[in-house]
């Protein structure tokens, strides 16, 4: 079982997108997922949750003592289970004060559980450099940042780096980066296909060869509670979120 942390500091980057159809990609695949949704905006576990919103979530994960296995539920998504976000999760620094090493409060909760029922936790974080995002960081084995084709999206990856490095340094130093995954690409316009090339230029081989188009589909699928793979499954967006997998995979192992 790998955890694999989803995230970027900046909003609107497509961290909760890549999340739940990188999932839905490898529950293809016959690959068993477990999502953990950290965003106490909850968008993932709004998208593919079976309820609307639960009193069994990652909040009480970061706060009890109770069986990490009884926080899971399944979604509408067939091999995709998830642990519900908590708006309450914008209080877990309060809610932790007393606490010895909370920035490790995850990894330990993960280390102790029995998660060999799933191959891949991803955990789904805020656009925040707080707590959650540092318990996310130092839980992980592996990192996947989504960026979007905006010239400012670039100051927002160097500033990540660098809290990668201080991670690495201070709390999980075999912490590597799977690589930059280039989001919401609209080639039409010179703009995008610029800042895509930036990107290449600054990171070089860390930024995926595949990169997930601006699409409709994949904006309107939340809506109807599925992945793209489902939603729309020989579209565009599909196929780029199958070829990223496919990409993918090889690293995973």
């Amino acid at each position: 079982m790998k955890t694999i942390a989803i995230t970027n500091l900046k909003g609107g980057c497509a961290k909760t997108t890549t999340t739940v159809n990188l999932a839905a990609c490898l529950a293809e695949l016959n690959k068993r997922i477990l999502i953990i949704d950290l965003d106490p905006q909850g968008n993932a576990s709004q998208w593919i949750g079976q309820a609307n919103h639960s009193p069994i979530n990652s909040m009480g994960l970061l706060t009890s003592k109770e069986t990490i296995t009884d926080f899971i539920q399944p979604t509408v998504v067939g091999n995709v289970d998830l642990i519900y976000a908590s708006p309450e999760l914008s209080n877990l620094e309060k809610a932790l004060s007393g606490e010895f090493a909370t920035e490790m409060t995850l990894k330990r909760r993960l280390e102790k559980a029995d998660l060999r029922s799933w191959d891949y936790v991803l955990l789904d974080t805020p656009p925040t450099l707080g707590l959650v995002t540092v318990n996310a960081l130092t839980a992980a084995d592996q990192l996947i940042v989504p960026v979007s084709t905006h010239v400012l999206s670039l100051a927002g990856v160097a500033q990540l780096m660098a809290v990668v490095e201080k991670i690495k340094e201070a709390f999980n130093p075999t912490l590597s980066i799977l690589g930059i995954l280039a989001s919401r690409v609209d080639l039409r316009t010179r703009h995008s296909g610029e800042v895509l090339e930036s990107l290449r230029e600054h990171f070089g081989g860390q930024v995926f060869g595949s990169f997930i188009r601006e699409n409709v589909k994949l904006a309107e699928a939340p809506s109807y509670k599925k992945p793209i793979t489902t939603y729309d499954n020989s579209g565009g967006a599909a196929q780029d979120f199958r070829a990223f997998t496919q990409e993918l995979m090889p690293q995973l192992g």
